[in-house]
């Protein structure tokens, strides 16, 4: 296609995108009770104190006239981009598929069955190990002081690590695929391997929304070893496929 083409491409998928992530901002918008008071549970039962009528929960706290908006808004706009993560970067996928010849694009169906449960299994990861983490960095707290916490910056902090989670576990997608339709081998994947480690470490130091070694560690260290998973995969089918290459030519 030529350019203005790839263009007008790129422009409807980018609207699809938003047009997911806006549903998905729906229905965040719909559960936002639901949503926060699960997510709040490392710092305090807010359904509990909901229920009783409290007037505070812990050391959460939300200020200022426009505060519950503002967090609301967040809040919905950040569930949905969660929510249809899939969807969206199914459409970064499919900006990339017509470059593919029809068997690659056969191929890349894995992408389609991989991509949701691999995002699943991060975003779950993030969630579970997301109670460890506030106990660890709420201990750095000197003895006789209180620690008050803006209930918003702590939903942004809680909700982009979910996020992340998801998103880096869909680096074994994108290698398989690629090595799936052709684009890259296992040799290539794994040769360069420290630079791979390296490259995640720092991506997950610049990225984590906590400083704290337990955040990082659990999501390093599972994203190192889906990378040499995936490497190892694809030279499992690069030899499957040199074979069958061969037993096509015999």
């Amino acid at each position: 296609m030529p350019l203005i083409e790839h263009l007008r491409e790129l422009r409807r998928r980018v609207v699809l995108s938003a047009s997911f992530i806006a549903l998905g901002s729906c229905v965040g918008w719909f559960f936002y009770n639901e949503i926060i008071t699960q997510l709040a549970k490392p710092v305090c039962d807010l359904k509990a104190a909901q229920l009783n009528g409290d007037t505070s929960c812990g050391s959460l706290y939300i200020n200022g006239v426009l505060g519950p908006l503002n967090l609301q808004i967040k809040v919905a706009l950040l569930s949905g981009v969660i929510l249809m993560a899939p969807l969206w970067l199914y459409q970064l996928w499919a900006f990339i598929a017509p470059a593919l010849h029809r068997k690659e694009k056969r191929n890349s169906v894995f992408f389609l069955c991989a991509a949701t449960p691999f995002f699943i299994a991060g975003a779950y990861l993030g969630y579970t190990i997301l109670p460890i983490a506030v106990r660890v960095l709420f201990g750095f707290t000197p003895s006789s002081l209180t620690n008050l916490v803006r209930f918003d910056d702590y939903l942004d902090f809680v909700m982009r690590a979910i996020l992340l989670f998801g998103i880096a576990f869909e680096l074994p997608v994108f290698l398989i695929t690629f090595n799936l339709i052709g684009f890259l081998s296992g040799k290539a994947i794994l040769k360069p391997w420290r630079i791979w480690v390296f490259a995640i470490t720092l991506f997950v130091a610049g990225f984590t929304p906590s400083a704290d070694p337990l955040s990082m560690l659990a999501l390093a260290l599972p994203l190192i070893a889906l990378y040499f998973f995936s490497g190892l995969f694809a030279l499992y089918n690069d030899k499957r496929r040199a074979k069958r290459k061969i037993d096509q030519d015999i």
